[in-house]
């Protein structure tokens, strides 16, 4: 900003802005109301509404609506927005008038500035390109906010949780192939439990991320419907024939993924309830991560006074006093974005219920936490991956100790000398604090029954599943008519 400062004028009256501005009355006028918590809505938003912007120019085009000649500043306006050539004129609030108006109409004044210049005049002159008539041209704030938050939730989704997650399940199966031949001990109730392998461990993760990852591919592909040309109520007022279809269209083209058109633009404009679906879907993937990392921090806890089966990678020292000290520094990591997600899911389900009449007004806040969370889990989970899975080591003999110790490996003398024969065993071992060996053989059971029963490498062996029992996976729905995120627009 130079200083100097131009007369901008809206249906209230004149104000004066910065002469360099992109934007013009409206974002002012919000920038003067709404100066909150200096947050603003992510680049993703703001590359989704610069799309949006770019098809609906397209569409009034092709349709004989607009002028070419403005249509195409147009476009290479919204190009350049989507490419964030102008974030830093992005400039209203999260917590913004309802619905998002101020942020709809800081997208058509800076697109309608540029596009001026573009055509040869002045930034901000309006006789031009028109930020209402010509950008905003058969659009509202109520349908196109809804819809950037659907684009830009889903093309984090599929371009950068979606790939995140993918490494993660991969860097777990590696790693469950690795530790598979490790024997270690069960624990249910934070008790001993029958021995496993280690190898079952971290196969159990990847197979759970990648249900999560199914679970949340089937939630999203319902952002893939777009109400776009509903306008103010679902009418698609002022539209020309044709818009709605020839705009989603463009979107699909321009985006790769199988964007279409809502089946009721009414439903769309009064209801962002895919989006509450996708952010419990979000939630529950957090919730699957934060297990994962609780259960690396348990088994990696010591090194000298806990379970300390495991070995994380040493990335950072751990204290400031302790030293040679080394903390889980990025399962901790993981736990905290788990705990934000969680916190962006129960706004984005509040304010998803806050709807009245033909709109809800609550978007804003609705898309800043929901592309919160994609974002943060993203970022999340890719450097745990790279920085904490990938190079887990595993303690062989440690474990190996715990599963000869654990005194549930008298589950296995069960079907020898039963089950309250077996619990004697377990009681004479405590008493004793002696092996189950010992306290058997104490109690006059044969050696070789006992060797045969507690032996680790047999008891951690996967017991055979019929093919249909090992199938992997979850029920699918109706195969027809739910999009996946690679189909085109109809």
């Amino acid at each position: 900003m130079n200083g100097s400062m131009r007369t901008v004028r809206d249906s209230l009256g004149e104000l004066q802005i910065p002469a360099d501005a992109y934007y013009g009355a409206q974002t002012a006028r919000a920038m003067a109301n709404f100066p909150i918590s200096g947050l603003r809505l992510p680049r993703a938003f703001i590359r989704a509404q610069g799309i949006i912007k770019w098809a609906a120019a397209k569409a009034h085009v092709e349709l004989g609506a607009l002028d070419p000649r403005k249509g195409d500043a147009i476009c290479r306006a919204a190009e350049e927005v989507i490419d964030g050539r102008f974030d830093d004129w992005f400039v209203v609030d999260v917590y913004q008038a309802g619905a998002g108006t101020s942020q709809n109409m800081n997208a058509n004044e800076v697109i309608a500035s540029r596009a001026a210049e573009l055509l040869g005049g002045s930034r901000g002159d309006t006789s031009l390109v028109h930020p209402n008539d010509d950008v905003n041209r058969s659009q509202s704030t109520n349908d196109t906010i809804h819809v950037a938050m659907n684009i830009a939730g889903m093309e984090l989704l599929a371009h950068a949780l979606d790939p995140a997650l993918r490494k993660l399940e991969q860097a777990l199966d590696d790693k469950a192939r690795e530790f598979e031949p490790i024997v270690k001990a069960g624990r249910t109730h934070l008790q001993d439990a029958v021995p496993l392998r280690l190898g079952h461990v971290f196969g159990a993760w990847a197979e759970n991320i990648r249900r999560h990852r199914r679970w949340l591919e089937q939630a999203a592909a319902q952002l893939l419907y777009l109400g776009l040309g509903g306008n103010a109520v679902g009418t698609g007022i002022n539209t020309p024939p044709g818009f709605a279809e020839r705009a989603v269209q463009h979107i699909a083209s321009f985006t790769g993924l199988g964007f279409r058109l809502a089946p009721d633009p009414f439903t769309f404009n009064q209801n962002p309830d895919e989006v509450v679906l996708v952010s419990g879907v979000l939630r529950n993937v957090a919730l699957a991560l934060q297990r994962i990392a609780n259960d690396l921090r348990l088994l990696a806890s010591g090194p000298r006074t806990g379970l300390a089966e495991l070995e994380l990678p040493a990335v950072q020292p751990g204290s400031s006093i302790m030293p040679g000290k080394v903390n889980p520094v990025m399962a901790e990591m993981l736990n905290m974005v788990a705990y934000q997600v969680q916190g962006c899911d129960q706004t984005v389900a509040l304010a998803g219920g806050a709807g009245q009449l033909e709109l809800n007004v609550m978007m804003p806040v609705m898309a800043a936490n929901f592309l919160h969370e994609i974002m943060i889990l993203s970022t999340a989970v890719e450097q745990f991956t790279e920085r904490c899975v990938r190079g887990i080591r595993a303690n062989t003999d440690r474990c190996r100790a715990y599963a000869e110790q654990s005194l549930a490996l008298a589950t296995a003398l069960n079907t020898a000398i039963g089950y309250d024969r077996a619990a004697q065993v377990v009681k004479r071992a405590l008493a004793d604090n002696s092996s189950l060996r010992d306290a058997a053989r104490a109690l006059g059971i044969p050696d070789e029954a006992v060797a045969h029963a507690l032996d680790v490498d047999r008891l951690s062996q996967v017991t055979p599943r019929t093919a249909a029992e090992a199938t992997s996976g979850v029920m699918p729905l109706h195969h027809s008519s739910v999009p996946t995120t690679g189909e085109k627009g109809d």
